[in-house]
């Protein structure tokens, strides 16, 4: 996305919190926002080398000046970088702790490794299993109800690629349903026809158990009024 100021703006005030980086947060977000911001900690990579190959970007001290309400860096179970990785997510669980801080993990998914249940309830199970305050994770079409029933932190789901919009709605309905308590949407989002009224869409379903159609036909509803 080339003009977050611009496009993400608008979307603020129907969120209920912020994940971005210190430099998104500092130089794009205006400071009368007043959302709770989770602030992306991991970094030192680009898409023209290995994403899995992360450090931690940001220091306790930083994060404390931005009054963030939570960190968040990617864990890489199964990938060559796993131990770094895990490594990452224990260093912002212990400094963060320290100042009340809580650690969300971001389960990562590297290219050769299969999106399942089997997959995704190993990588959440150990998230937590190390301190994580809560994950960030996938949803998949079979068994995500064993995934969040065996991660015994909150669990929140990734948006993904782009979807049609009954399709992401439908998403978000079965994973609330099966145990999620809250989506991480991106793209689905500002990618939409109308983000605005995906947004407000989504928040029916996350916070008001709105079925994905009834949600639907609000967006519809919203988009051409």
């Amino acid at each position: 996305m080339e003009r977050i100021d611009l496009n993400i703006k608008p979307l603020f005030e129907h969120t209920d919190v912020l994940m971005a980086t210190r430099g998104a947060v500092r130089s794009m977000v205006p400071a009368n926002t007043n959302k709770p911001v989770v602030l992306r900690c991991s970094g030192a990579n680009s898409i023209l080398t290995e994403l899995e190959n992360e450090a931690i970007a940001v220091g306790i001290e930083d994060a404390i000046r931005l009054n963030v309400a939570a960190m968040a860096a990617q864990v890489y179970i199964g990938s060559k970088f796993e131990h770094q990785s895990i490594n990452n997510i224990i260093k912002l669980i212990d400094d963060g702790t320290r100042y009340g801080i809580p650690t969300m993990a971001v389960t990562g998914v590297g290219k050769e490794m299969a999106r399942d249940q089997r997959y995704f309830t190993l990588a959440t199970r150990i998230a937590a299993e190390i301190g994580s305050h809560f994950v960030k994770t996938y949803f998949v079409e079979k068994g995500f109800e064993k995934v969040a029933a065996g991660c015994p932190v909150p669990i929140v789901i990734a948006g993904g690629k782009k979807l049609p919009e009954l399709e992401a709605l439908d998403m978000c309905y079965r994973a609330i349903d099966q145990g999620a308590a809250g989506v991480d949407m991106g793209r689905n989002i500002f990618q939409s026809e109308d983000p605005v009224a995906m947004i407000k869409a989504v928040r029916e379903v996350v916070h008001n158990n709105m079925s994905a159609q009834h949600a639907h036909e609000l967006f519809l509803s919203l988009k051409n009024s």
